[in-house]
């Protein structure tokens, strides 16, 4: 008898096993809920909250996040068996019905947390028919979900009045404060506002709320569900409770990652609370200061060196400012980085065996086949050595090189290094990118200079705590390329220093760069040390230009306050020189290994078996009568009554600068007039007109075409010829003018060494 009723109840058993299973798979409960997004911090710390999609203050709460003290007032008050249960109470159904039969109305429920949770997320009309649904779902839920899964689905869903749902919702509105650090007189209250959101509602039923809460503290006295002096410290806490706004920190990341991350509930970023919140103060400080000069924002991207992490991200000075373009993001907005680019170049040509720091380089007027740039002051310094040049910003030794790099290269530098419209631009892009003539980001150009204190290495910027931390990185520059760029971009005397020397009162020890923007658009400052990498933009988002506005005088100030903010007395560690980089002597005069004219020597770094080799040729021997009036060659050298003398080997470029500025040097003598030999080598270059260009001139108004040359420094006269007609004889330094002819004109210009030079132009009429 009892092996058949035990047979039966198996099969009994199985035929309500498989009526559930088919139950379950033909109504299917598998709840899906809409969450606020949260953006936090690295630690935690909520930043930035939104609304959920159908509008409700309803943040995500992690299981960590409910505490036992949360936890064991609430089951006290929801559902004292809620681990024992499957879902459904029966003795608590069973009492619930018998009160309602005796009085003939609903006095008392029976739902279980678990019930409840199902009534949140699927609201029903209050029948008894729902009741059974609520009771089928439980038991649905309880087989999906752990005890704990389905509390914390309650605590998520639970009302709070208005929009607000969830127990870290209502935390943070009414307490300004995440549910871990509640109290017990706040749980308490948190715990009884959803049985009545409406006459309990934080904020507006205070006194109620109070009283019913010091109810249920007496309650759990009663109970002894917690020590009497915690009850006691409980009741006499004070209620002061206010709708608070919601978080609003960095939210120009946060409505990024938002976008990039839809439905993520949460979203961990490397923000550091602390630094965020300094850097926004300094920034709005700072542009407050700068409004009375028509200058409205600016945006600062800090990058822990250690981690590649950002530790704070500021788009602009107020986002809420909707009349200064508040809401954009200028640490992604696209704009010209005039120097920034600088140390790229000058790096790359390093590792190209092309130049040493202290390699010169003429700054002169130089004309690159009709594009010809000017330096920041307006003014040149002829032979400067490279690590003058990059100190003091200067264009036109920067434009020489990038010609002699190739723009290409330098294009394939800013690839690597993941400047997007640089990519998009580089088949339009020529010598005008080192000054600006290209299109960067402060994002971009941050995650270059911190590849400069990773001594070389490229590496992503990190946002997500979940991404990878530091790896080895793509080797962008070598370590020698960028323990020299750096050595120049710490000097402190250089022109962008800040006018306003306190700002650099205990400043850390930084290598930075400036950078301003054609039509003073534009203002950045870069800098890095071992701990961090800051990169500043300050402007307009309109694009208007400040006459005021500098790299140097009004963004490297702000960089300055932020280093001094957030590494001040830090370790003055620093970079030390790459295995292969050493020391050698060399000319002062021009960077190369001294000869015997080199009587000033100094000392260089260079890359052993990379950099250039090359024995200094700043001066020459020069054979001259007894007067030092004429020079002579090897061909009408005479027998006796000659010198050899030293002579500077100046380039025509150099010679020109100085004829034209009335610098002295020391001039070459004509050559032997008598001498027949006629020279091949150094014809005169012809600067202008550039060749193979369009010219366009005005029939009714002809107007007159420039001649210009540069020539050797024994050259006293040249002559001018279009279409093979003599024009002109006149000396090297001499401007001539023409009216040429229509059509495609050949313009020649010989020297009185028989060397001669041609270039075709096209003259249209109009």
């Amino acid at each position: 008898m009892k092996k058949v009723l035990r047979t039966r109840l198996l099969w009994a058993g199985l035929v309500v096993l498989f009526l559930g299973a088919g139950a379950d798979a033909l109504f299917p409960f598998r709840p899906v809920v809409p969450y606020s997004t949260q953006i936090t911090a690295a630690d935690g710390t909520i930043l930035h909250t939104f609304l959920s999609p159908d509008d409700k203050w309803r943040l995500y709460t992690e299981l960590p996040e409910i505490t036992p003290l949360l936890r064991k007032t609430l089951i006290y008050k929801e559902d004292k068996y809620f681990y024992s249960h499957p879902g459904v109470n029966p003795v608590a159904i069973g009492r619930a019905a018998l009160r309602n039969l005796l009085t003939g109305r609903r006095t008392s429920g029976a739902s279980t947390i678990t019930m409840q949770v199902v009534r949140l997320l699927q609201p029903r009309q209050r029948t008894y028919t729902s009741k059974l649904i609520e009771v089928l779902r439980a038991l649905q839920l309880e087989w999906y979900y752990s005890k704990d899964e389905i509390l914390q689905l309650y605590l998520n869903l639970v009302p709070y009045g208005g929009n607000i749902e969830g127990i870290k919702a209502a935390s943070l509105l009414y307490f300004g404060k995440p549910p871990q650090l509640l109290s017990l007189a706040e749980i308490t209250a948190l715990t009884i506002v959803p049985n009545r959101p409406s006459s309990l509602q934080p904020g507006r039923q205070n006194n109620r709320l109070r009283e019913e809460r010091n109810r249920w503290l007496r309650q759990f006295e009663k109970e002894e569900l917690f020590e009497k002096s915690t009850i006691e410290d409980a009741l006499n806490e004070p209620l002061n409770v206010r709708r608070l706004r919601p978080p609003r920190r960095a939210p120009h990341l946060a409505w990024r990652l938002k976008k990039e991350l839809p439905g993520q509930p949460i979203v961990q970023t490397t923000l550091h609370p602390q630094r965020q919140a300094q850097t926004e103060t300094l920034v709005q400080n700072y542009v407050n200061r700068l409004r009375s000069l028509n200058i409205h924002n600016a945006a600062v991207v800090v990058v822990n060196n250690q981690t590649g992490a950002v530790e704070a991200y500021v788009g602009s000075a107020d986002f809420n400012n909707p009349f200064d373009g508040g809401q954009v993001d200028g640490v992604r907005a696209v704009r010209s980085p005039g120097s920034t680019l600088k140390p790229l170049l000058y790096a790359t040509a390093f590792d190209k065996g092309l130049l040493t720091p202290k390699s010169v380089l003429n700054d002169v007027p130089t004309n690159f086949s009709g594009y010809e740039p000017e330096n920041f002051d307006q003014r040149f310094n002829g032979p400067v050595t490279i690590e003058f040049a990059l100190a003091n910003s200067l264009n036109i030794p920067a434009v020489k090189v990038l010609k002699h790099v190739s723009t290409p290269i330098l294009v394939d530098q800013l690839r690597k290094a993941q400047f997007q419209t640089v990519h998009k631009q580089a088949k339009d892009l020529g010598l005008s990118m080192i000054l600006g003539g290209c299109g960067v980001t402060l994002e971009e150009l941050t995650r270059l200079f911190a590849a400069f204190a990773h001594q070389g290495q490229f590496r992503p910027l990190r946002y997500l705590t979940e991404s990878d931390t530091l790896s080895g990185g793509e080797a962008l520059i070598s370590p020698e390329a960028a323990f020299m760029i750096t050595n120049v971009l710490t000097q402190v005397t250089r022109p962008d220093l800040p006018t306003n020397f306190d700002h650099t009162y205990r400043l850390p020890r930084i290598a930075w760069k400036t950078g301003t923007s054609y039509g003073k658009r534009d203002a950045w400052s870069l800098g890095y040390n071992r701990h961090y990498t800051v990169g500043v933009w300050v402007g307009n988002f309109s694009g208007e230009g400040v006459p005021e506005l500098s790299g140097a005088n009004t963004a490297t100030p702000l960089l300055f306050d932020i280093f001094n903010t957030i590494d001040y007395n830090a370790p003055r560690d620093w970079y030390q020189p790459a295995a292969n980089l050493t020391l050698r002597t060399v000319c002062a005069a021009s960077g190369d290994i001294p000869d015997e004219f080199c009587e000033h020597r100094i000392t260089d770094y260079y890359i052993v078996g990379i950099s250039p080799y090359r024995r200094c040729q700043h001066r020459r021997w020069v054979f001259t009568d007894e007067a030092a009036r004429v020079t002579y060659c090897t061909h009408c050298l005479p027998e006796q009554g000659y010198l050899k003398k030293s002579y500077p080997n100046l380039l025509p470029e150099l010679i020109a600068y100085y004829e034209t500025r009335k610098v002295p040097y020391e001039k070459l003598p004509p050559h032997n007039p008598a001498c027949e030999r006629v020279f091949g080598k150094g014809a005169p270059l012809i600067v202008s007109p550039n060749a193979n260009s369009e010219y366009y001139v005005y029939t009714n108004e002809p107007q007159q075409l420039q001649l210009s040359c540069q020539a050797a420094n024994d050259v006293q006269e040249v002559f001018w010829y279009v279409n093979d007609r003599l024009q002109k004889r006149t000396s090297p330094n001499e401007a001539v003018f023409i009216s040429p002819p229509p059509g495609r004109v050949k313009i020649s210009c010989s020297d009185d060494k028989g060397r001669n030079s041609d270039i075709w132009i096209m003259v249209k009429k109009l």
